[in-house]
């Protein structure tokens, strides 16, 4: 007796359109759904203007007060210092524990915007922070901290040189035992807060207000610039098209992720119904998932 054949798996193969030029341009306007009600848009709108008032938007308005100081003060602004990193006490214990304050404020800044997109259904998955893949997101890293340091780091210098920057100093906080380990925790934190308040949390806010792709970056870049305009125009400039940079890569792979999001219910629904199976590699979008372009559609080789 012949034994019975097992039904051909399927695999979810992957292309993520990592070369997929008018993708990343231009993308398709995300559908999120039918459109608030007026009630729900006003309280979007509300709770925007409230989070960028409490985090960046302030910043980004005490930044530009800054500059315009700076730019009628005698001399030339790279003539002027700032630091990003300063002492609030010549008390070392005290100093360390502003340090600390700050860190929180900044780590609590992130959980206010993470707090928000899983109050509106979207949970840290959704937003880009999965389960880490160590391999993947190192590469990634690497890859995005060289195309975006390098020629940083050059249009700073140029930016110095014409004026149009004030000379940064990376910190003028006393040598205790606690400053290289409390700069790394503030750099970790800001790095978070930035990339979930600016990035994951506004975009996806201005997303469910209607807002097209390209118009959502846009602003969301223009907020990135905003709050380093202390640093002088060039760094202000140079951080909106690092904002560009960054919120488009989070675009992308944020589409990647939910379509593993939709693909894995889909196969999970029709293989409890039929008794054929089929398998989806841990992670995505480094994993077996194809998906075409635009990157909302999902197709499933057989």
């Amino acid at each position: 007796m012949p034994l019975p054949q097992r039904a051909p798996r399927q695999e979810l193969a992957h292309t993520c359109s990592v070369i997929d030029v008018k993708g990343w341009i231009k993308p398709d306007k995300r559908d999120d759904g039918p459109p608030p009600d007026p009630g729900e848009r006003r309280a979007i709108i509300i709770e925007i203007s409230i989070v960028l008032l409490v985090t960046f938007g302030l910043s980004g308005l005490s930044s530009i007060l800054s500059l315009v100081e700076d730019a009628l003060l005698a001399g030339s602004l790279a003539d002027q210092t700032v630091a990003l990193n300063t002492s609030s006490s010549s008390l070392g214990i005290i100093d360390l524990l502003y340090q600390v304050l700050r860190i929180l404020r900044l780590c609590a800044w992130g959980a206010l915007g993470l707090y928000l997109l899983w109050r509106a259904g979207l949970g840290p998955r959704l937003v880009g922070l999965g389960r880490p893949r160590a391999k993947t997101d190192l590469l990634q890293g690497l890859g995005l901290a060289a195309l975006i340091g390098l020629p940083g780091l050059l249009f700073y210098l140029v930016g110095n040189t014409v004026g149009l920057n004030l000379t940064v100093v990376p910190s003028t906080i006393d040598d205790h035992w606690w400053r290289i380990p409390a700069l790394i925790a503030y750099a970790f934190a800001n790095s978070g807060a930035e990339e979930i308040v600016v990035v994951a949390y506004l975009i996806s806010r201005l997303r469910r207000l209607g807002m097209g792709e390209n118009s959502s970056l846009l602003l969301s870049a223009l907020l990135r610039g905003s709050y380093h305009l202390y640093q002088g125009l060039g760094a202000g400039v140079g951080n909106l098209l690092m904002g560009i940079v960054f919120g488009r890569f989070w675009q992308r792979r944020t589409d990647c992720g939910r379509c593993c999001s939709r693909m894995r219910s889909s196969t999970s629904s029709r293989s409890s119904a039929t008794p054929s199976s089929a398998t989806i590699s841990r992670g995505c979008p480094s994993s077996s998932l194809r998906i075409s372009s635009p990157p909302s559609a999902c197709t499933v080789d057989p």
